[in-house]
């Protein structure tokens, strides 16, 4: 369907229900994304390298154990002898195995002995014990997670201590916990999770904020967070010091900021905080960081940050896409030069980005002619056009900054045409993807019918006979008829003066 440019920020589809559908389809892609960059999974925290398993011991440490074994290695625990520290050790390299998680959990009294031993005073047996239940929490089962439901609440007040270590297992824990139990989710907020977290966000040590980070991403994507968890959050101090550890990543270390640049991100797409962040400034907060993230990176020194461009890119680009982001957008060209920085360095090595970038960029050209008008002086469409061949994904979201230009009326036209876009566009016509080549078409639409020159040019480089191999397609003939009888239509006709009739027309066309 013919659709028209979208306002500040809405996708690369048409109307509301089309936009959220498409938006939904991002976040699975996101998520999987993340799964695949350990972003999102659960966290496993293990102290030495050989129980990582490089030299294949992961593959031994996950076969189960006989049950008769699980039992002895409880009671071994339970035994209370000097040695307890080592079974401690033994039990919590057996529960690498899932088969020994589910056995462990159902023995009478297994879970309570762990939560005992965690609580106590001696400081060697209870950080075994917490390696103990860690290992628990990263089991897939959820019947596993709702048995250490006992252990919550001494989870989040082990928080409040001093040993960094212990909190770090205590953070990862509770993680993984809320990954895969709403029971597990439903205890911990009258527990007061929210609270907890909020106070521990101003801790001095980076592993203690990455797992705070760690923690919340997982209660925010939690499918009861828009009704239940976010009104939490937004009532707490957590929003103003997560927007301060995101923007200051560049100076005290990328992991925290990475944690709470994707909890604000999953914040803005359940679309019931979006004021509360305007008013903390997180647009031009985000704007700023991006232009500092530009200035420091290189071609050749860029590794790692990605990981951070990638969710202040979405948090952006979607507060934008909101219709109380149009009164927020910055009117800083370093944005626009930041966005072109961000696509050259990554394109080899990290070309994901690439597409973010663009969605970004679209909806800073939607509405307000400011990123249009600077993109043309600053002489970067050349690099935009580069970028049309790169993917279909690509293509479509160049396609679509394209028309948001062209829209803009005769003067913007008159400039893609003297800037050599005409050649390209020509070259997308031949291409096998009809979707692209159906936002080709709305882009040589705006052109013909906003500067007419265009379709003179057009005819004579023989654009109109590459249309014409696509009159039989069925989902483009029509388009492809108005456009042939423009193109072929003699400069200063009538059929030029009725733009906004023309574009009423094509724009219904399906």
């Amino acid at each position: 369907m013919w659709g028209r440019r979208r306002g500040a920020g809405a996708g690369p589809g048409g109307g509301a229900e089309e936009l959220r559908a498409r938006r939904r389809e991002r976040e699975a892609a996101l998520r999987k994304a993340r799964r695949e960059q350990q972003l999102v999974s659960k966290r496993l925290l293990r102290e030495d390298e050989a129980e990582r398993g490089r030299d294949g011991a992961e593959r031994a440490l996950l076969d189960p154990v006989p049950q008769e074994e699980v039992s002895e290695l409880l009671r071994g625990v339970q035994r209370g002898s000097e040695d307890r520290r080592g079974w401690l050790r033994r039990l919590r390299r057996a529960l690498q195995s899932k088969e020994t998680q589910q056995e462990f959990v159902r023995l009478d009294g297994a879970v309570r002995t762990l939560v005992g031993l965690f609580t106590c005073s001696l400081p060697d047996v209870q950080l075994e014990a917490a390696r103990c239940l860690h290992e628990l929490s990263h089991s897939s089962d959820a019947a596993v997670a709702e048995a250490c439901v006992p252990v919550t609440s001494y989870l989040l007040t082990y928080l409040s201590g001093h040993s960094v270590e212990l909190m770090e297992l205590c953070l990862y824990t509770l993680g993984n916990l809320v990954v895969e139990s709403e029971v597990v989710r439903k205890k911990l907020l009258p527990q007061g999770i929210i609270p907890v977290l909020a106070s521990s966000i101003q801790s001095p040590h980076e592993a203690v904020l990455e797992g705070l980070g760690y923690v919340l991403s997982q209660l925010l994507q939690a499918k009861e967070a828009p009704a239940e968890i976010i009104p939490l959050v937004l009532d707490s101090v957590l929003p103003q010091h997560m927007l301060r550890l995101v923007c200051s990543g560049l100076k005290f270390g990328t992991g925290a900021a990475v944690e709470f640049a994707w909890c604000l991100h999953y914040i803005v797409c359940s679309h019931t905080a979006n004021v509360e962040l305007m008013s903390l400034g997180a647009v031009p907060a985000l704007t700023s960081l991006l232009c500092d993230i530009a200035s420091e990176i290189s071609p050749s020194d860029s590794e790692g940050l990605e990981l951070l461009i990638c969710p202040v890119l979405r948090c952006l680009g979607n507060l934008l896409a909101e219709e109380t982001g149009r009164e927020a957008q910055p009117q800083d060209e370093r944005l626009l030069v930041a966005l072109f920085i961000i696509m050259h360095c990554y394109l080899q090595q990290h070309p994901f980005l690439i597409p973010e970038s663009l969605w970004l960029l679209n909806n800073l050209t939607a509405d307000e002619p400011f990123f249009c008008s600077a993109l043309l002086s600053m002489d970067l469409l050349p690099a935009l056009l580069q970028l049309l061949p790169h993917s279909q994904t690509v293509s479509m979201l160049v396609l679509t900054v394209l028309c948001n230009i062209a829209e803009k009326g005769p003067a913007y036209c008159q400039q893609l045409h003297q800037q050599a876009a005409l050649p390209l566009l020509l070259h997308v016509l031949v291409v096998p993807d009809l979707e692209v080549v159906g936002q080709c078409l709305e882009l040589l639409h705006l052109l013909f019918l906003h500067w007419p020159q265009v379709a003179a040019d057009f005819v004579k480089q023989g654009g109109h006979q590459t249309l014409e191999q696509h009159q039989s397609t069925p989902e483009l003939q029509e388009r492809v008829q108005v456009l042939l009888e423009m193109a072929l239509q003699p400069l200063g006709a009538p059929a030029f003066s009725s733009s906004s009739s023309a574009l009423s027309t094509f724009s219904q066309m399906t």
